[in-house]
């Protein structure tokens, strides 16, 4: 079974974030651990508050796991502050395994999730570190400056946040009118998965969750290319059977190939 890490905040709601990151994985087959950097006090209808915890605490989870169990892929997600950016930065430095970056900036209902000097940390210490970043195209704004409103700018947008020194960027266009449109962007060449338009309001976590199932397929030797697309078949699903929960924004469901 393949050992994986989720470095982000925890979702209290439980659709995001940590949560949603270890029943992705679950459903895909592996062993999730987990490093929590901030708590947050959210639920459907948005984030009534976010606390960091203690730098040494992030460090300290990280070197618990591999160190003595190993990992085999990282997703990384929320990580609040510039210190705690800075020390996940400097704990996967030389790590021998698939990091994704979900570059989290703003929740789903446009709460910040990422103090203002964390964002240069982020851009220049972390995303480095990727073996493939997904940013939406909010944060292609927040990262690049670069604002995309058709998905003929899509390779546009790749290319910038390419240069910021990932192997692998993924700008996922979901937030586009039409088809949902992700472009993936190697320097050399670009490829594009589409999938239908869902009429289902209930998406909380469809980053977190394409990120993590990326992480899950390159831990068991996917080439980035198919690891891409066998994530976004998954959570092509998992939004098409997203349920109400609470009265906002239910979240995607992790476990509907086991109910399907």
């Amino acid at each position: 079974m393949k050992r994986l890490l989720t470095i982000a905040g925890s979702d209290s709601g439980g659709g995001a974030g940590i949560q949603a990151d270890l029943k992705t994985f679950l459903a895909l087959g592996c062993h999730g651990m987990s490093a929590v950097t901030a708590v947050t006090a959210q639920n459907s209808v948005g984030v009534q508050g976010w606390w960091p915890l203690p730098v040494e605490a992030v460090r300290a989870q990280i070197r618990a796991v591999v160190d003595d169990i190993g990992v085999d892929a990282v997703k990384v997600g929320m990580l609040g502050t510039a210190e705690i950016a800075a020390a996940v930065a400097e704990s996967l430095a030389g790590l021998d395994a698939p990091v994704v970056v979900d570059p989290v900036c703003v929740s789903k209902h446009g709460d910040a999730l990422l103090s203002p000097d964390a964002l240069e940390v982020l851009r220049t210490r972390v995303v480095p570190l990727a073996t493939v970043v997904t940013p939406n195209l909010d944060e292609v704004a927040a990262l690049t400056g670069l604002v995309v409103s058709s998905a003929a700018a899509l390779g546009d947008a790749a290319r910038a946040v390419h240069a910021l020194g990932a192997r692998w960027t993924l700008v996922k266009g979901g937030h586009l009118d039409g088809d949902a449109v992700d472009l993936l962007w190697d320097g050399v060449d670009e490829r594009r998965y589409a999938a239908p338009r869902l009429d289902n309001r209930h998406t909380h976590g469809t980053g977190c969750t394409l990120a993590s199932a990326i992480a899950a397929r390159l831990a068991y030797g996917d080439p980035v290319p198919e690891a891409v697309a066998a994530a976004k078949e998954y959570v092509t699903g998992a939004i098409a059977n997203g349920f109400a929960l609470g009265s906002g924004i239910g979240p995607v469901d992790h476990g509907w190939q086991v109910r399907a």
